[in-house]
């Protein structure tokens, strides 16, 4: 299949190209740079000009090809709400064009957009999503287009990493630094689930190659690593003490990170595993 990729040059989408070309398909990847152009077809992929604000050239995309992998977001989080949004309109865009045809449109969205009773860790079938969540709009959006005939499936992500990016972890690193603290919420026990990024990549292929309508994965290896561990992990590494603060200073520490700081997060993989084959590693 010729396969549409947003975000191709991105974190992800660099990983997932070779693995998509391994897999005997050809990519049209969406870049807005001519760096970017340069990359993808060092790569081996075709080039797509254009951004996901530009909704004309996400339709032109998608009406290249056979299937679409849709992992562009702006992770700008001072802007969260509005990428959000910009979000919503991309996979509103790309749906038109797959309106009746059955080519997969595999979305992104995150572990954290859903919850379960009891510290349970949400499940692809289970859970109840928060809707206030600004990332639920991409949810929303694939309900929509699935409702007029899109073969959508939505893929989850957890913190995302390799040795060079670590999710929100990144970020944590970067505050830590600033701060002169590591720090955690209460008891630190609320948990973040993870998976690296090669394992992540081949979970989209597998998705868009079993495309099951409606279907939800969870790109997630580990379940959920303590917030308070992952703390002491970079104190001991930046060489920073480590403290617990209460849950009425999270906002001010750790400013947009407050929104996922004393959250816990945990998420299981168990049906995508069964469901898809996949491994992670």
């Amino acid at each position: 299949m010729r396969i549409f990729v947003t975000g191709a040059t991105g974190f992800i989408g660099s990983a997932l190209i070779p693995q998509l070309l391994d897999g005997g398909h050809e990519v049209l990847g969406l870049t807005r740079s001519e760096e970017g152009a340069r990359a993808l077809e060092a790569a081996g992929a075709q080039v797509q000009h254009g951004t996901i604000e530009n909704l004309d050239s996400l339709r032109a995309g998608a009406a290249a090809s056979d299937g679409v992998i849709h992992l562009a977001f702006n992770h700008d989080f001072s802007q969260f709400q509005k990428s959000a949004e910009n979000d919503r309109k991309a996979i509103e865009a790309i749906g038109e064009v797959l309106v009746g045809s059955n080519r997969p449109l595999v979305i992104t969205s995150g572990t954290a957009l859903a919850t379960m009773p009891d510290r349970q860790p949400v499940t692809e079938d289970g859970g109840v999503v928060i809707e206030e969540h600004p990332r639920a709009a991409s949810e929303q959006a694939a309900k929509a287009v699935a409702a007029r005939g899109v073969n959508t499936t939505i893929v989850r992500l957890p913190q995302v990493h390799d040795t060079r990016k670590q999710g929100l972890v990144t970020y944590l690193v970067a505050l830590a630094r600033e701060k002169g603290v590591s720090a955690y919420v209460g008891d630190g026990c609320n948990r973040w689930p993870a998976a690296h990024v090669s394992s992540v990549a081949q979970l989209y292929r597998l998705a868009l190659e079993k495309a099951q309508p409606g279907a939800i994965y969870h790109a997630v290896d580990e379940k959920g690593v303590p917030l308070k561990a992952i703390a002491e992990a970079l104190g001991r590494g930046l060489e920073l003490p480590v403290v617990s603060l209460p849950p009425d200073q999270a906002e001010a520490h750790f400013g947009f990170l407050g929104l996922f700081a004393g959250h816990d997060l945990a998420a299981s993989s168990a049906l995508t595993r069964q469901r898809l084959g996949w491994t992670p590693s």
